[in-house]
């Protein structure tokens, strides 16, 4: 569950995210602990604070995502 505000973020909602930055990076051949990676992981966070909050919409997002 995700709460609004202070962005607290549920273990659930973690494991989506870690999921779908963790395949976005396998896809991409980069390090999880890159620079690029890490903004990845930014791009992530304001993805699933729209709305792309299950596994399946986020990677989709990320895949789609111009900026990284």
């Amino acid at each position: 569950m995700f709460a609004t505000g202070n962005s607290v973020f549920s273990p659930e909602d973690v494991t989506v995210l870690r999921g779908a930055l963790d395949e976005w990076c396998q896809e991409k051949r980069i390090d999880i602990k890159s620079a690029e990676a890490q903004f990845a992981a930014s791009a992530a966070l304001g993805l699933f604070q729209s709305g792309y909050n299950t596994s399946e919409k986020l990677i989709a997002a990320l895949r789609e995502h111009r900026g990284i």
